[in-house]
């Protein structure tokens, strides 16, 4: 795997682990390590920055529990969360629609199965984030990296990051979905041209 595609897949790795669950604190730990740089108008630059001084406000001004909790007002809540984590809700307006049915068949011809004790929908973002970042692991055609990306991802990215930078009790998840927005914009970009001419910053 090349330098790019290895930073692709980490990235990948990272969001699907942040929008699983809250992070825990080797996780903010680690994030206040990454080194990064000043920039007005690099887009990743500027999102790892926002992350960078996230996770440096949580260690000293939030406890893990703070996250926890807003980790639950956002993408759980009682009934439901402010922001739903769907795509098929961004797509279609609701859950269980036609683009989880067709994401079903895709990942059923990718050779992904649902694991017997994941009860959530296998359109939520963490899970659609994994699966791209086992298909850069795996070394798979761009070509299939593309179509599910532009199938999957692409719709409705937007949709969920403005979900929560609206939301409420979004402080922390903020910065997360800056780095989301931003990346999913360079995935757009390289999958929309030649998808080996488009470079990924790391920090």
């Amino acid at each position: 795997m090349n330098e790019q595609h290895q930073i692709r897949q980490e990235i990948y790795g990272l969001l699907a682990h942040l929008f699983r669950s809250a992070p825990e604190q080797a996780l903010v730990d680690w994030l206040i390590t990454i080194e990064t740089e000043e920039s007005d108008t690099h887009g990743m630059s500027q999102a790892w920055n926002q992350l960078v001084k996230a996770a440096e406000k949580s260690s000293t001004e939030a406890t893990l529990e703070k996250l926890e909790d807003e980790y639950q007002n956002l993408f759980i809540g009682i009934g439901r969360g402010e922001v739903m984590p769907f795509g098929s809700w961004h797509v279609a307006g609701a859950l269980m629609e036609k683009p989880l049915v067709a994401l079903r068949q895709d990942l059923m011809q990718l050779g992904f199965e649902r694991a017997e004790d994941v009860k959530e929908p296998e359109d939520h973002i963490s899970a659609l984030c994994e699966v791209m970042a086992m298909l850069i692991e795996a070394g798979d055609a761009e070509v299939l990296q593309q179509r599910f990306f532009n199938r999957h991802i692409q719709p409705w990215y937007v949709s969920l990051c403005e979900q929560i930078n609206n939301a409420e009790n979004a402080d922390f998840y903020k910065s997360v979905a800056c780095l989301a927005e931003a990346f999913f914009s360079v995935e757009q970009t390289r999958f929309a041209k030649n998808p080996n001419a488009i470079e990924v910053t790391e920090v």
